[in-house]
């Protein structure tokens, strides 16, 4: 392990890359860069590299992930917690199992807070409380990810959600909502820290306009402060242009804003 790896360490914060930020170059090869950048974790997608329905591509996967140095932090899947995907949520765990992820990552619902039904929302906390027990029968984590359109597309409602779903294997995703300014966006994460195992690191401003991490180095260095010895799991998405060639510079950005002593880089280039 590098100085700088060992200072993540102590700071509790592993740096990591979410694969579905290159879903055009193969398994191997998002290992590979990820490892060049100095990255230590990735979260494998299911829609990709990772299909639940293909084992024997799940544990190729898993090889590369071994091959080169690195740990498979979460199991980027798409079950949306409704009762038509429900059936099919063993297949997603196993697939888990197979990489080597302690954690799947979910979406809570198909409808935001604001537009679900309270039969909607009483439908995805029953099925969110299900794949949560069948996680637990795998030792596995589950948490959805803070987004639009589910019910984890606020501070409240995520908080609201857990407590509906009250299992203790269950926790949250957080990443910067869309448009909200730096602080806004801070005070939501401290109400949430508790509860929070892993964030999606990107800068987005304004809309879904893809800037350098270090952008919004203000935010990202309080954010991973907030977290720091938490044991979160902080991963790049949605690099400028997905392109690969900018991920050594996204992540030496993001291992310095991961650093205990809170001071980050500020490279906008």
């Amino acid at each position: 392990m590098t100085d700088e790896s060992s200072r993540n360490a102590v700071g509790g914060i592993r740096p990591g890359l979410c694969s579905v930020t290159f879903r055009r170059l193969p398994a191997a090869e998002v290992a590979r860069r990820a490892a060049g950048a100095g990255l230590e974790v990735i979260e494998w997608g299911a829609d990709v590299h990772a299909p639940a329905a293909e084992p024997d591509t799940v544990r190729a996967v898993r090889q590369a992930t071994d091959r080169y140095g690195m740990t498979c932090c979460s199991y980027g899947s798409y079950f949306r917690a409704t009762r038509g995907e429900l059936a099919g949520f063993p297949a997603v765990a196993r697939a888990a199992v197979l990489l080597g992820a302690p954690r799947i990552r979910v979406w809570a619902g198909a409808a935001g807070s604001r537009s679900a039904s309270p039969g909607e929302r009483r439908e995805t906390v029953r099925c969110l409380r299900e794949a949560a027990r069948i996680a637990a029968g795998h030792g596995l984590l589950l948490a959805p990810e803070f987004h639009g359109g589910t019910l984890t597309d606020t501070v409240a409602s995520t908080a609201r959600l857990l407590d509906e779903v009250g299992a203790e294997n269950v926790r949250t995703y957080w990443q910067p909502p869309l448009d909200a300014p730096d602080e806004e966006a801070l005070a939501g994460l401290a109400e949430l820290a508790d509860r929070v195992c892993a964030v999606h690191a990107f800068s987005w401003w304004p809309g879904n306009n893809r800037l350098p991490l270090g952008a919004r180095s203000h935010l990202w260095t309080a954010a991973l402060g907030l977290l720091a010895g938490r044991g979160v799991e902080a991963l790049l998405e949605f690099v400028p242009g997905d392109d690969p060639e900018v991920l050594a510079r996204e992540a030496a950005a993001l291992r310095g804003f991961a650093l205990p002593d809170g001071v980050g880089p500020n490279i906008v280039d």
